[in-house]
């Protein structure tokens, strides 16, 4: 098989794995996956992590390679992806990328290298305090050209940036590119009823135990937990389960809050894979990404990897 790559993208509750396995399955493949909490142990009912059932035999990566109690990062996330890569096209299989997170498919497809500064979890706290127009002022000050173009009011970015400041004593560096020398066909998938969907798929993880996974998140059997405010870290309906568990809302709070998180969360998804490319503002601005071809169903989506991979 030529060097080749297959990248699956899409929205919470959209079909992506199960998209993935098929793909893989007629096509001597393997799954990569590209979520930025199924890297996490012990989280597995709330992420929607496929099960040794649903992977029908066919071998996934980057699922279960991370403690929760320590933030995995991006470049953390490449490096492993990419030694997951070559060790599929060792095997002279194709790899299929499988994900959500726009920030982990693009850190691997075009090869953004993201500066690797050990997190300062003192000053973090300390910046934590600060509202987000504090801290966007902050850093204006002392890097005005990465004002420019980061988000404003996302406080994890801007906390991010001013520690890189302060650690380097520089302003933060122009990411770099370095992309996958592979050829590469993008896949997304589009759902009516989405948010129908994601309703289904949330009361679906309640019976299978969410909020039990919360508590065990908090308090294992061998010890050791993670914070509340670890846990709400983890944003969605972490946040709010750990709400709920600390009797801050109410169950009817927690199940009307988790809905309206996710369905938000999907919307951002699609604004990435819609409307933006895979090019932070700093390299280049946001732009449609053509590159992307949008399927309903799994016989579209054949027909395109099929003709991808006769390709020369």
């Amino acid at each position: 098989m030529a060097n080749k790559i297959i990248v699956i993208l899409g929205p919470t509750a959209s079909g992506k794995s199960d998209l993935a396995v098929k793909i893989a399955k007629k096509f001597n493949g393997e799954v990569i996956s590209a979520d930025s909490r199924q890297v996490y142990k012990g989280m597995d009912i709330g992420t929607g992590k496929i099960t040794r059932k649903e992977m029908q035999g066919i071998p996934h990566y980057l699922l279960d390679v991370a403690s929760p109690k320590r933030k995995f990062t991006v470049a953390q996330y490449r490096r492993l992806a990419l030694a997951a890569v070559k060790k599929i096209l060792k095997k002279n299989k194709l790899p299929v990328i499988c994900g959500g997170t726009a920030f982990y498919i693009y850190a691997l497809l075009d090869g953004i290298v993201i500066p690797e500064i050990a997190p300062d979890w003192a000053l973090r706290k300390k910046l934590e305090r600060k509202t987000p127009a504090e801290l966007f002022n902050r850093l204006k000050e002392m890097d005005p050209q990465r004002a420019k173009t980061i988000e404003s009011k996302n406080k994890r970015r801007l906390i991010r940036a001013i520690e890189i400041i302060l650690k380097t004593k520089r302003p933060v560096p122009s990411l770099k590119k370095s992309p996958l020398p592979y050829p590469a066909l993008i896949i997304g998938i589009k759902k009516d009823n989405l948010d129908a969907a994601i309703e289904k798929r949330f009361f679906k993880w309640l019976e299978k135990g969410f909020l039990l996974e919360v508590k065990k998140l908090k308090n294992p059997p061998a010890g050791g937990g993670l914070s509340w405010k670890r846990i709400e870290d983890f944003g969605i309906h972490y946040r709010t389960a750990a709400q709920y568990l600390q009797g801050k809302i109410n169950e009817e709070e927690f199940i009307e809050s988790s809905l309206r998180e996710l369905k938000n969360y999907v919307k951002r998804q699609m604004t990435w894979f819609t409307r933006q490319s895979f090019v932070p503002q700093n390299l280049g601005g946001l732009k449609k990404d053509k590159r992307i071809h949008w399927v309903k169903n799994y016989q579209e989506a054949e027909k395109l990897v099929k003709e991808f991979l006769e390709k020369k």
